[in-house]
């Protein structure tokens, strides 16, 4: 049997060409460098470098596990060096999200975020990479749920056997950091009481009842709860594994046809609906936004990314597309007004504890 190998998907915004919209090429050809470098010294076996609106993605292969301090350190050191990079070039919050002086022996809690599965790699093994913009640590639960439980987007679950003994789920409490398993479909009552609560309860495993293989893995950091203040928005990234035990490509894909309505966008201080499109069109401006979601393809062979494809560069997802633009204008009209700002309590890092304290002393009791 072959080695298993792993793939690391780590980003982080190390600064936005022009504001938050984009990704300069500099940063790109400065992180390819980096990662060519590591793949000739046999440090890692492939890699692939995109962006995501104003996120460098870093995707690797390699054979050393997960939270791995060698692979950890290389996406550290190649950030550090696109930072420098960004500072020349004056761009928008430079290494915004590396929120420690020094790496410490893995990037988690120090500002990038991280996706990560090692597998043992099947005859065929597609996977496809999802990475988002202006949104946040839970904003995978929904289509989470909907491609590993929900038999209206997921078919397999009714008629593939391998599909039918369903999927467990590994849910992270952030605020608690705590952790607990569900069984679906069992639990599926019990699984939706937290993830529908995405700013607290985040999915970060899913893992086959048919034979525990992974199935799916995603970011689950929260830059305010690390850095105690606001810093940035979170934009978590995903793996996931299609085919064979788990679900179809298309079904893996279908979620994204609705514009799920997540928080992040302005600020990361407003709700706004996910937009799927093109890498090319993962560069949001209206409002900073409104969020976007990417999704690369590959097929893994021998720990090479044959690919990528990029799944949502398609007219099939034109009327996604449109539904978004429809729902954020609506959402836009209430500007300042819930539903469209966060409530209160997700507002805790931004300005208002500062004018909490300014007013203190003029609240009266009634």
């Amino acid at each position: 049997m072959a080695d298993k190998i792993t793939i690391s998907v780590i980003k982080a915004d190390i600064g936005g060409w022009v504001g938050h919209s984009a990704i300069h090429p500099a940063l790109e050809e400065s992180a390819r460098e980096s990662l060519g470098a590591a793949k000739k010294q046999g440090q890692i076996v492939d890699f692939h470098v995109t962006a995501c609106g104003d996120d460098l993605q870093l995707i690797t292969t390699h054979r050393f596990g997960v939270d791995n301090e060698k692979i950890h350190k290389l996406a550290w050191d190649t950030f550090i060096t696109g930072t420098e990079v960004a500072k020349k070039l004056k761009l928008y919050g430079a290494g915004q999200d590396l929120l420690a002086d020094a790496f410490s022996g893995n990037v988690k809690g120090q500002g990038p975020g991280v996706a990560e599965m090692e597998i043992d790699e099947r005859t065929s093994e597609p996977i496809l990479i999802f990475m988002a913009d202006k949104t946040s640590a839970g904003s995978w639960n929904l289509p989470l749920f909907k491609m590993f439980v929900d038999p209206f987007n997921t078919a397999g679950l009714v008629i593939a056997p391998s599909l039918h003994k369903g999927f467990k789920f590994e849910i992270h409490d952030i605020r608690e950091h705590k952790k607990i398993f569900f069984e679906t479909p069992e639990e599926i009552y019990d699984l939706l009481m937290f993830i529908g609560t995405p700013s607290r309860f985040t999915i970060k495993h899913v893992f086959s009842r048919a034979d525990g293989t992974i199935a799916a893995a995603s970011s689950t950091e929260r830059l305010s709860l690390i850095a105690g203040k606001y810093v940035g928005k979170d934009d978590p990234v995903m793996v996931v594994r299609s085919q064979h035990n788990f679900p179809a490509v298309g079904e893996v894909l279908e979620p994204f046809r609705y514009p799920w309505i997540i928080e992040g966008w302005m600020r990361g201080s407003h709700y706004g609906p996910l937009m799927p499109t093109s890498q090319k069109q993962a560069t949001p401006s209206r409002f900073d936004g409104p969020p976007r979601v990417i999704c690369l393809g590959f097929q893994l062979a021998d720990g090479m990314l044959i690919g990528p494809r990029d799944m949502f560069d398609d007219p099939s997802w034109d009327e996604a597309r449109h539904d978004a633009n429809i729902v954020a204008d609506h959402l836009r009209r209430h500007g300042p007004f819930e539903p469209h700002r966060l409530p209160l309590e997700e507002m805790e890092y931004t300005s208002l504890p500062q004018v909490m304290q300014k007013l203190e002393g003029r609240w009266e009791k009634l």
